[in-house]
């Protein structure tokens, strides 16, 4: 039976991560949209770009991924964004994004709103609703989504880029929540949630109706939860390059194994797999190898997939 191809949007910031082996291409949503391709997913992103070089690399960049670019909209004035990062021994990123960029002015326009209105699933974040302009163009879009859509957040909460409007509008647009283990402390304090990580996890998702709440927990693995089941992952050993890309990979194969109507060990399983190999490689998006991508291309498996 042949897979469907399921349509998936990200919704939010593209840039260039100036790292110091070059730049590479980043974003959280950028870097979800082109795990997803590569997973099999019909996948494009909702974003903006400067009127300048770097802005139509970009471009071109995505479409070499095999993603449509209608909904890149191009920005007269304001550059292409950047990000500064430095990594550390360990392998962990530390970034300076730079401010009033062509991504800070994304608007829900005509492309956009009917690429929503076909979307079975919509990763956002929270960085990207850094302003107001933005903030409200990512509120009509997503209000324009299918019921029926699986609605990710993906909090990457990125200093001094968060506000507890932001957080709390966006949990209530979600059906869905990833984030990970310097991120849940956050989310505990800002709602006053007590006991282990799995009673705050619990209490996120009856607060806020949310079918499922994905944490990651770097090289100790990953623990969901939905409909009052947990799936714990030790993690898979990896010789680290970097991290930045894994988070997003891990949220890609999730979103793909929801859709397909896998259970929570399945998608556990092969969402850390994805993981474990980018951080083993330079760079967000590396190119996947088949043996990981393989599991990802068969049939749905149950009804379980529609929220």
């Amino acid at each position: 039976m042949t897979a469907p191809k399921f349509e998936i949007l990200g919704i939010g910031e593209v840039l260039w991560d100036l790292l110091p082996a070059g730049k590479q291409l980043g974003g959280a949503p950028a870097n979800f949209v082109c795990h997803a391709q590569a997973l099999s997913a019909s996948a494009r992103l909702i974003s903006r770009v400067g009127h300048d070089p770097a802005g139509q690399e970009i471009i071109s960049r995505l479409a070499g991924f095999g993603l449509p670019t209608e909904t890149i909209a191009v920005d007269a004035v304001a550059p292409t964004g950047t990000v500064s990062v430095e990594v550390s021994a360990d392998g962990q990123p530390r970034f300076t994004i730079h401010e009033n960029v062509a991504w800070d002015r994304i608007e829900a326009g005509a492309n956009a709103l009917a690429a929503v209105r076909r979307a079975d699933a919509i990763c956002f974040g929270t960085l990207a609703q850094r302003t107001r302009f933005a903030r409200e163009s990512i509120g009509a879009l997503l209000a324009a989504a299918r019921p029926e859509a699986w609605r990710i957040f993906d909090i990457n909460l990125r200093p001094p880029f968060v506000e507890e409007d932001v957080i709390f509008r966006s949990l209530t647009a979600a059906n869905v929540l990833k984030l990970n283990e310097q991120e849940l402390p956050v989310l505990a304090a800002l709602f006053n949630l007590r006991g282990e990580p799995v009673h705050q996890i619990t209490a996120l998702a009856d607060r806020f109706s949310l079918r499922l709440v994905a944490l990651t927990r770097g090289g100790h693995g990953s623990l969901l939860f939905a409909g009052g089941a947990i799936e714990e992952h030790p993690g898979l050993p990896a010789v680290v390059r970097d991290t930045v890309g894994a988070g997003d990979a891990f949220t890609a194969a999730v979103t793909i194994g929801l859709l397909r109507g896998w259970p929570l060990e399945k998608i556990s399983r092969h969402a850390n797999a994805i993981a474990a190999f980018v951080c083993s490689q330079p760079g967000a998006t590396p190119p996947l190898p088949d043996s990981l991508r393989e599991p990802f291309m068969g049939a749905v498996e149950s009804a379980s997939a529609s929220p």
